[in-house]
């Protein structure tokens, strides 16, 4: 066995250095394993130029292959790429709008769109706030962690309460045996989602009830006339998702 160094982070930020392999990876932050033709097309690129983006990206262990047959898809390595994503998105500057179509696009992702496994946007901190408000999530006893002044921490673990199990059984929802409830902060938004096994129970459960819809070149969900209603009856939350920062206690 041979001593290992620290690591090395040039070959994520070679992988990342080019703006068409960032535009395969955002493509699959939604969970999804697409082919090559589509991500060569969202990233803008020929199929010759989207193969060597694949190949780099793929050594660079942040994508994994899917066989179907003769075909092969392409999808995210593991829930940490999508969080590694997340976590660089709210880093990075907005890029600029210069069309009508991508304005409606920007507009449709901030709405609600799909963060690997859960929902984010403002629909998803909308979920998040409704069960903190009904006493369905509650701050893990004693956690600690720094709160930077009008935003709130990074990742942060909640509790679910039996009532919140109750509720969230009550209309579909496979909850997981753990109360545990792990939080990140919404790169659009700038406050927390549900996110881990119970944020993954809730988007299966929205997707599988018919109350929101995949969009099929894009991670934005779309709610349905049932899924508006279900919303607001279920968590007050209507549509479109308020907009406003949640006020942190002193």
């Amino acid at each position: 066995m041979t001593d290992q160094g620290e690591a090395d982070l040039s070959v994520i930020g070679a992988a990342l250095s080019d703006r068409g392999r960032c535009r395969m990876l955002m493509a699959l932050d939604d969970g999804r394993a697409l082919p090559a033709s589509m991500l060569a097309a969202e990233a803008g690129v020929s199929a010759a130029t989207a193969s060597a983006h694949l190949k780099h990206l793929r050594a660079a262990g942040l994508l994994e292959v899917v066989a179907s047959g003769r075909y092969r898809y392409y999808r995210l390595a593991g829930d940490e790429v999508g969080r590694l994503l997340e976590q660089l998105a709210r880093l990075s500057p907005a890029q600029p709008i210069r069309s009508l179509r991508e304005g409606t696009r920007a507009h449709a992702m901030r709405l609600a769109r799909c963060c690997y496994d859960h929902v984010a946007g403002r629909l998803g901190v909308a979920l998040t706030d409704a069960l903190r408000d009904r006493g369905h999530l509650v701050e893990e006893p004693g956690l600690d962690v720094p709160r930077p002044r009008g935003r709130f921490p990074d990742d942060a673990t909640y509790l679910l309460t039996p009532g919140g199990r109750e509720a969230l059984t009550a209309i579909g929802v496979a909850v997981p045996e753990a109360v545990g409830v792990r939080c990140c902060t919404d790169w659009t938004e700038q406050r927390h989602h549900v996110a881990g096994p119970l944020g993954r129970a809730l988007l299966d459960t929205l997707v599988d009830r018919g109350w929101v819809r995949r969009t099929p070149r894009s991670r934005a969900l779309r709610p349905t006339d049932d899924g508006r209603a279900a919303l607001r009856e279920h968590f007050g939350v209507p549509w479109p998702p308020p907009v406003g920062v949640r006020r942190l206690p002193a």
